[in-house]
């Protein structure tokens, strides 16, 4: 099925890489105009050539420049926030700039996205809002203290939008993805030494690992009209981390 997203106006946070990314493209190719964003403007330079009609530097830790991003972009269908940082570390590692940052980052953003370009989704008809949140939401893993509380608040924080604003034709679901093959992973679990390089090692043992694209398959299931019946759920997707 071709051009599901034909009409509509998407904008993606955290663009430039990763899952963000998928997404902004995944949207392009069916027929959605897209504003990618990312705070890394090297990152999304070349989206352009690929079918993005717009990116835009947006820093979503400040409150003023997503508003008057908001602002000028105007009305639009569907909010991809795909912003995000994974602590590695128990609560004895977690320092309060960790935590601040953390939050800061995966859930205060979402906030402030949510909150910038509501009024004018409501005022439009409706539209659909998805967050990337993460399987740690539902079932934290070792080591990811404040990267599993962190995501359970974006969990709950899209239910509760979904729960507010459903009479208003607004959609509101999470995304929760498993272990994902990014460029970045496997660098990120060697850092952690040798207990994150054999987490890594296990995952591709059971399987394999998901893949930024098949995340974006399911952000384009939620920002197109296949879903208008769907609002408020953490969708999983995951080969076999919740069994």
């Amino acid at each position: 099925m071709a051009n599901r997203l034909k009409g509509k106006r998407a904008v993606v946070t955290a663009a430039a890489a990763g899952i963000g990314r998928a997404c902004a493209l995944a949207f392009a190719r069916e027929g959605a105009t897209v504003i990618a964003t990312d705070i890394n403007e090297a990152g999304i330079a070349g989206l352009t050539r690929e079918g993005v009609a717009e990116v835009a530097k947006l820093d979503v830790r400040n409150t003023a420049d997503v508003n008057a991003f908001a602002k000028r972009v105007g009305k639009i269908d569907i909010l991809l926030n795909a912003a995000g940082f994974v602590h590695h570390g128990t609560i004895l590692d977690c320092s309060e700039e960790d935590f601040d940052f953390s939050f800061d980052l995966n859930v205060k953003s979402m906030h402030r996205t949510i909150k910038a370009f509501l009024p004018d989704m409501i005022a439009g008809g409706g539209g659909s809002i998805v967050n990337i949140s993460s399987c740690a939401a539902l079932r934290p893993p070792a080591n990811r203290y404040v990267y599993s509380s962190s995501k359970a608040a974006v969990s709950l924080l899209s239910r509760a939008v979904a729960l507010d604003f459903i009479t208003k034709g607004i959609r509101c679901n999470a995304i929760c993805p498993g272990t994902v093959e990014t460029p970045s992973m496997l660098d990120r679990a060697a850092a952690q030494g040798p207990q994150g390089k054999e987490m890594f090692i296990s995952r591709q043992k059971m399987g394999r690992l998901g893949t930024a694209e098949e995340i974006a398959s399911m952000a384009v299931y939620l920002g197109s009209d296949e879903s208008a019946f769907t609002t408020g759920v953490d969708l999983v997707v995951d080969g076999g981390y919740m069994l």
